[in-house]
């Protein structure tokens, strides 16, 4: 018997309504406008989804003290709940508010008071079992949603006090683990980005044998065109759309996520082996011209809102100058738009790039790629561990607060 059965093995439960168990509290509206750099804490809803994990005892955001005791307030103990978004998977997610201060809540969420402990609570709401009880009351649209009653009917499982404060150190340890193997990976990235432009930067390192040239002059800019993501097919020529390129794709690749048919692929702009892919739209200034620098051998169909780079230069070597800080400064000043921002080929053409020898380019690209490998490849380094510990993690999470299915009231 496992040392997690031997746990679990003749411990009392008892299966409630998180609405006999406690309150839920609808938060009421500010925006964004709203916030400002001190005042009273504040959470607004889209924090929920990338700022707040399981508990929290301090806010990112708040809000004026005058405009704070007109809205409604969490106090320690309480639980956070997302109840509004774009994507069905966020919504209901739950953080523990720890903090000694009160904080104020979005309306699109809601706090819940009960006599739980408030990181059983929040470690609950992010299991399967409880987003499998809420599916059946978020309401889908442009934004979908869920309303009191919703999370009121979830069944959750009631341990002693000591069981529940046993299942959250368990958990937190996970928790803990993962939080610092992220911590070191960041350190290890912010060591592979001070490496690399550290040797993309010639002027610096007083190198000889570099020429400064613009990128127009030493290839040309070539803009995709017509594919969409309903042109996707299940086979057939591969193809790069733009959004792709922040998402899915690092420094290089030879394969593609995503193919189209061959008779589309007869009318697409193609790009061949060695062309950089650059995404040229984006909705913040960081991911205009993210860029890929494909190595396969067969040539695959560009989006539009992309463009490639044909030249003659070694392709992970100009994959990694546009990851730099000198490109960056370059780019700037050429990003136009309000809510799309994008750059242009002709712009892209005037930045200037250091072109060292052919022998020179390789050897820093062995370099860079070693980093590359150990900061982003699933399969090699701390990102593989931190991926284990999750998994390891969500089967505890899951084993320790999910509870059999004929408890469960629909």
């Amino acid at each position: 018997m496992s040392e997690l059965a031997k746990f679990l093995e003749g411990v009392e439960v008892e299966w409630k309504k998180l609405g006999e168990v406690g309150e839920f509290f609808r938060g009421r509206r500010f925006v964004k406008t709203d916030i400002i750099s001190e005042g009273t804490p504040c959470i607004h809803y889209g924090e929920m989804y990338t700022h707040y994990g399981i508990w929290a005892d301090k806010s990112k955001s708040f809000v004026s003290p005058e405009l704070a005791s007109k809205l409604r307030k969490a106090t320690k103990g309480d639980v956070v709940f997302v109840a509004a978004g774009e994507t069905i998977e966020d919504i209901g997610k739950g953080t523990a508010w720890l903090g000694n201060e009160d904080v104020v809540i979005h309306d699109a969420c809601f706090f819940y008071k009960s006599s739980l402990n408030p990181k059983y609570v929040a470690y609950f709401s992010r299991t399967k079992s409880f987003h499998d009880q809420i599916k059946n009351s978020i309401s889908s649209g442009k934004i979908s949603a869920i309303n009191s009653k919703g999370l009121e009917k979830v069944i959750i499982p009631i341990h002693p006090v000591e069981i529940q404060s046993e299942i959250v150190r368990i958990l937190d340890t996970f928790t803990e683990l993962t939080t610092e193997l992220t911590a070191e990976l960041t350190a290890r990235k912010k060591q592979y980005e001070y490496y690399r432009d550290k040797l993309l930067n010639f002027s610096e390192l007083n190198r000889g044998g570099v020429i400064w040239t613009s990128l127009g002059e030493i290839g040309k800019f070539i803009r995709g065109g017509g594919l969409q993501k309903k042109d996707f097919t299940e086979t057939g020529v591969g193809c790069i759309h733009y959004g792709q390129i922040y998402t899915y794709y690092g420094t290089y690749t030879d394969k593609t996520k995503t193919s189209v048919s061959e008779e589309f692929a007869k009318k697409a702009r193609m790009a061949k082996h060695g062309d950089l892919i650059i995404a040229t739209t984006s909705e913040n200034d960081e991911d205009v011209c993210k860029a890929v620098a494909w190595l396969g051998d067969e040539d695959i169909a560009i989006s539009s809102d992309a463009c490639f780079y044909r030249h003659s230069l070694n392709p992970k070597y100009v994959a990694y100058f546009f990851q730099t800080e000198q490109f960056q400064k370059q780019k700037r000043p050429f990003i136009t738009g309000t809510k799309v921002r994008r750059v242009n080929a002709d712009d892209l053409a005037k930045i200037k790039i250091p072109v060292p020898f052919p022998e020179e380019q390789e050897w820093i690209v062995s370099i860079l790629d070693k980093f590359d490998t150990l900061t982003t490849s699933i399969s090699e380094g701390l990102p593989k561990e931190i991926a284990q510990r999750k998994q390891q993690y969500e089967y505890y999470r899951d084993t320790l607060l999910t509870f059999p299915k004929e408890h469960i009231m629909a």
